[in-house]
């Protein structure tokens, strides 16, 4: 298995310009728990192995965790040293190979509620260790972390409503919404974009903002320093929602992001005192 740094290097994800903001023991471990976590989704969303072999890797992952590797890798031993180092439970981990391992087939999200309990296993989780690894200290921070995994992957889903549809069908959008919009999952494999679309868009899209306000207002100042790289994030992610909300949520056509320029503007202010 390739190492920690290769792994999140081939990512090329926002984090690795988060991660900018840590001393640089905190930003070496964030890199390991990001590895693991590209690994778990990867594991669930590699097409081109067979699905009996993905489940049975990541079940082998989940009891390494719960109950202890019998000859671990080099990243798994780095993933348990985490978890001895800084006290962090094993549930977050458990967590998350539970929320990738359901996207080896295509589900569907009848409710709000449905898809609030899958972005919590796959983002909120990743929040709550990450904190552990940041170093904060007040309790609210766990909200912070929990808010904030909610609409990062809300975001994302916005985002990528084309791309997970090109990704086995899949469909993250809950089914209520899209019949309260009177809109269908044909209308999505379609590419329907109306009024209908952008309305329901803009009301999960709502959802999002409910979130990231209410990471904002649990953001403690003993604790502000810890969470710069998370605050990064959160800036960026929300810079990408606007964006797509100004633009009517184009995502059948293309595939919003955020500038490099505009993302080392942000985590420059966000370094700064």
């Amino acid at each position: 298995m390739s190492s920690a740094q290769d792994i999140t290097r081939k990512a090329k994800s926002n984090l690795a310009i988060a991660l900018t903001c840590l001393p640089e023991q905190r930003k070496q471990d964030m890199v390991v728990f990001y590895a693991f976590c590209r690994v778990i989704d990867d594991l669930a969303d590699d097409l081109e192995l067979p699905i009996e072999q993905r489940r049975k890797s990541l079940q082998q992952w989940r009891e390494g965790i719960a109950e202890g590797f019998q000859n671990p890798d080099e990243l798994q031993q780095q993933i348990i040293r985490l978890i001895e180092d800084y006290d962090i439970s094993r549930q977050p981990f458990l967590d998350l190979i539970d929320g990738c391992s359901s996207d080896l087939e295509p589900q569907s999200f009848q409710t709000w509620g449905d898809l609030e309990r899958y972005t919590y296993q796959v983002a909120s989780c990743v929040g709550l260790v990450s904190i552990r690894i940041f170093g904060c200290k007040h309790p609210d921070s766990e909200t912070y972390a929990v808010a904030l995994g909610h609409a990062l992957q809300i975001t994302n889903i916005l985002r990528d409503v084309h791309e997970d549809l090109d990704n086995g069908g899949r469909i993250y959008l809950p089914t209520e919404d899209l019949e309260r919009a009177g809109l269908s999952e044909q209308h999505l494999r379609d590419h329907v974009h109306d009024e209908r679309f952008i309305s329901m868009m803009n009301g999960l899209a709502d959802r999002a903002e409910a979130y990231y306000q209410k990471a904002q207002d649990h953001l403690r100042t003993q604790d502000a320093k810890a969470l710069k790289a998370a605050e990064a994030m959160r800036k960026i992610y929300h810079t990408l929602l606007l964006k797509m909300r100004r633009d009517q949520f184009k995502v059948f056509d293309q595939r919003y992001s955020v500038s490099k320029f505009r993302k080392a503007l942000i985590l420059l202010r966000t370094m700064l005192p």
